[in-house]
């Protein structure tokens, strides 16, 4: 009875497949390029936007791969988000407001998945539009052509992991275009 309390209570470990695809995300969401030739702030709020981006699009080819891809999906979304909560620890956020900013985050999170999953299928303008409000939403005057270049990039994106098979995606490999 106890070990099935203790089990309770214990976070499951994500496998390395979702390391591994998280990881992927992370480094493509780094580029100094994003930053230094796009104009997305380097700010907490900027690094954020670009790490929901990349994983907006990975989620969203993991989710068009059947009950195993959703499934991969849900770990991947449970480990940024566990990973979330321990970089607000490290930054000294206290105890007792980590949970409201992660509820905020997740929000955000999942605003912005919907928002982008809409404008692609939508077309047209739509996905600059989205990348200026969340993207660039902290910038006093974003640059439309730089939002419409990082919306070139990121139907790319699309485009290349639509063309990933399953089974290179589930096994944790997964390709970006290059950064613009």
């Amino acid at each position: 009875m106890l070990k099935a309390i203790s089990s309770f209570f214990k976070a499951k470990q994500p496998t390395s497949l979702a390391v591994t695809l998280y990881g992927a995300i992370v480094e493509q969401a780094r580029q100094p390029g994003f930053y230094r030739d796009r104009g997305v702030p380097d700010t907490l709020d900027g690094r954020f936007d670009l790490l929901v981006l990349h994983a907006f699009l990975v989620l969203r080819r993991l989710n068009a791969l059947g009950p195993e891809g959703q499934a991969m999906a849900q770990e991947l979304a449970d480990l940024i988000f566990t990973d979330m909560d321990g970089n607000l620890r490290e930054i000294g956020v206290g105890d007792l407001s980590v949970g409201k900013r992660i509820k905020a985050m997740a929000k955000a999170f999942f605003g912005r998945l919907t928002v982008y999953d809409r404008a692609l299928a939508e077309g047209g303008d739509e996905l600059t539009q989205a990348l200026l409000r969340n993207l660039y939403g902290t910038v006093a005057q974003p640059d439309p052509a730089q939002a419409a270049l990082v919306a070139g990039y990121v139907r790319a994106a699309d485009q290349l992991m639509a063309g990933q098979g399953a089974d290179i995606l589930l096994k944790g490999q997964v390709s970006f275009p290059p950064a613009p």
